[in-house]
């Protein structure tokens, strides 16, 4: 998934009680959550307010698996039915305004994340495509607004994080309570909370909004790259939206496993932990992208949110868009073509069996995301970026905490343009296929993606009849993605024919264009040798693992020569570079025979769960593939299949599957079945039974 695609798309209840907003609408809560970390459960005292607007035999709110004590309705006891999916109250409220107050416990199944343990504990939520009603007692339709209030008790030496401003800290018995307050409402799946031992750093926008940044101790050395750009792209998107940010304070939050990529909560951004980096990992995968989307988001499904799933591209599709904007503002207008270029590629391969139109609630979350941004791209195109600016300003403003459709934002763009918008919604919105005619002509008004068509002609020509344009273009100061695609294009040539053509691009010193030629020069000549070994010092984590597999491969007889240059590495989050330097050290007949089992438990142990599951994942791969028939990895590996991130635990029963289908792997998993959790058990017993 790529970067700008934050979170899997919003999955919308339509219940028989979708509509109630209409009838109570409720106004506030208060609410003092604590936890009992040793059960994963939370426990919730809270304080509704909500206006009865019209008669009504039930109202519902939604809630998951709770337990519920002193239940009262303007000071006296609630009638009420605790149903396995919602509080459903029957009796004591009255027309006009009311106060229901009760307390409860939960222990969730999903949404609420305690992840680690000791100091290393952190405490997340991920309301969006889950649901806060997990967690909270609150609202899945998120039509119903609310003027949320958080105060959470936990112990000291941990930072307790939730929406909105933090109005102060008082001890609570034995816990250190932290109040937070919304001003305005919002929709309930963008609550958050998150509780960890971090550290923060914060700067001032231009117009003075706090931005608070937040980081491990352990991590403190990453902050600049991890962080990098953060309030310029504030503050351009203050200027660009015409918009001040509204919420007071924005915060932005690494967390261990997080399940996407990032979550634009109100006021409090969490995203993956896999993006903090250093100096070296900025070269290969930033948080620029995630950052400037989550943030979009801050207007556009924060400020403003869809009323249906239909509408949804009103949020994914604008954030995407705005995002890009962003890095056009930070990169330049040829790195921005070459990112509408690159989706405009997956769109028109996409909608080849891609049959449903964004304007629909089953639409795939590249079409909310990659062809929303599209839509926009061509309106502002269409319409001219002053009107569409000035289009978008009046719609924020004349929607903001409101919930918002399709017909709403093109009625602004009606009234500062004689733009067709009914064509452009058949074309682009209800319409499954991608045009890609009308974005081509688009594409085509940047001169370097000019340049790079024509150099993407040449592909099915032979050789020379392009070396000349190939050789001039490798020489000249292009953007490097028309390097990046000569090398590509030439990956079967023979060496010796592009020999200079790939000299040059090594000599360019550019990250990107040097990675091409460890990808695509797999075959190495002696005369190459030690210029393809140089890639193994580049500023790169992807180009150091890339070169040293692709040596060791190459050049089995010098394999020593280049674990002894890379025995310090460790890489990416995920430890990328230190697990294949494990591997190869641990296969390699030979290399240091007196250390083999000390690396093989070094990688037993990246298997474990204390650790993340992107190392776990890399290392069950590596322990996978070394072959050894090892109760470790085993029960490494159905743990894997109740981690609460779907893809690892897609990842263990996958793997799962292959093992057993050889040979031995049955008795194996059988064997270790007393060494597992219940329901790990029931999970390894549901796919041996298959």
């Amino acid at each position: 998934m790529k970067n700008y695609i934050s979170v899997t798309i919003l999955l919308l209840s339509f219940s028989g009680f979708a509509q109630q907003y209409k009838k109570a609408d409720f106004k506030t809560l208060n609410a003092y959550l604590t936890f009992d970390v040793p059960h994963k459960k939370i426990l919730g005292k809270v304080k509704y307010t909500f206006d009865l607007l019209e008669k009504t035999d039930t109202i519902t709110i939604d809630a998951h698996d709770m337990d519920y004590t002193n239940v009262t309705i303007n000071g006296k006891k609630a009638g009420f039915v605790d149903a396995p999916h919602a509080l459903k109250l029957y009796k004591g409220y009255k027309k006009g305004k009311n106060t229901l107050e009760f307390d409860y416990t939960a222990q969730p199944k999903q949404t609420l994340y305690f992840v680690g343990e000791g100091d290393g504990l952190q405490i997340w939520t991920q309301g969006q495509g889950k649901y806060t009603s997990h967690w909270l007692p609150s609202f899945d339709d998120m039509n119903e607004k609310v003027v949320f209030n958080l105060s959470v008790g936990f112990q000291e030496g941990f930072e307790v994080l939730a929406n909105g401003e933090l109005k102060g800290k008082s001890p609570e018995g034995n816990l250190l309570k932290w109040n937070y307050e919304m001003q305005n409402p919002m929709s309930s799946y963008l609550l958050m909370m998150a509780i960890g031992r971090f550290e923060k750093q914060q700067q001032m926008s231009a117009s003075g909004t706090p931005l608070e940044f937040y980081y491990r101790p352990e991590d403190r050395d990453k902050f600049e790259p991890t962080y990098r750009y953060s309030k310029q792209i504030f503050d351009f998107f203050e200027k660009e939206i015409g918009v001040k940010y509204t919420w007071g304070i924005y915060r932005q939050i690494p967390v261990l496993d997080f399940l996407y990529a990032g979550m634009e909560n109100t006021t409090s951004t969490i995203f993956s932990q896999d993006y903090v980096v250093d100096n070296i990992g900025f070269n290969d995968r930033t948080y620029v992208n995630v950052n400037a989307h989550e943030l979009a988001h801050q207007w556009f499904g924060d400020l403003i949110t869809a009323k249906s799933g239909e509408h949804h591209w009103l949020q994914e599709g604008f954030a995407t868009y705005y995002a890009l904007l962003a890095e056009q503002e930070l990169y330049g207008e040829d790195h921005f073509y070459y990112e509408m270029y690159q989706m405009a590629e997956r769109l028109q391969q996409a909608s080849q069996t891609d049959t449903i139109p964004i304007l629909n609630e089953k639409a795939s979350a590249l079409s909310y995301y990659q062809k929303g941004a599209w839509a926009l791209h061509v309106l502002r195109e269409g319409v001219g970026h002053d009107a569409f600016r000035k289009a978008v300003k009046t719609y924020l403003e004349k929607y903001a905490f409101q919930n918002v459709s399709t017909e709403d934002f093109l009625a602004e763009i009606n009234k500062v343009s004689d733009y067709d918008t009914e064509s452009f919604k058949k074309r682009w919105l209800e319409n499954p296929k991608f045009e890609v005619g009308e974005a081509i002509e688009l594409l085509k008004k940047n001169k370097f993606i000019q340049q790079y068509f024509a150099i993407g002609s040449l592909q099915s020509q032979p050789f020379k009849e392009g070396k000349e344009m190939y050789t001039q273009v490798m020489n000249s100061d292009a953007f490097w993605p028309l390097k990046e695609e000569i090398l590509f294009q030439l990956a079967e040539v023979p060496f010796e024919e592009k020999a200079d053509i790939v000299r040059t691009a090594m000599k360019t010193d550019n990250i990107k264009i040097r990675q091409a030629v460890a990808r695509t020069v797999v075959t190495i000549p002696d005369a190459f040798f030690e210029e393809y070994k140089s890639l193994m010092q580049d500023e790169s984590y992807v180009t150091k693992e890339i070169a040293l597999n692709v040596l060791s491969m190459r050049f089995p007889d010098r394999i020593g020569e280049f674990l002894d240059m890379s025995d310090t590495w460790v890489g990416f989050n995920d430890k990328n570079l230190r697990i294949l330097w494990l591997t190869l050290a641990y296969t390699t007949k030979d290399y240091r025979a007196d250390k083999k089992e000390q690396y093989y438990t070094e990688l037993q142990d990246y298997a474990s769960p204390k650790y993340e599951s992107s190392i776990r994942q890399n290392a069950l791969s590596n322990l996978i593939y070394i072959g050894k028939q090892d109760d470790v990895v085993l029960i490494n590996l159905a743990r894997a299949t109740k981690h609460h991130k779907w893809q690892f635990a897609k990842f263990g029963r996958d793997n799962i599957r292959k093992l057993l289908k050889e040979e031995g792997y049955r008795e194996a998993f059988t064997n270790i079945m007393p060494e597992l959790k219940e329901n790990e058990r029931q999970r390894l017993e549901l796919l041996l039974a298959e």
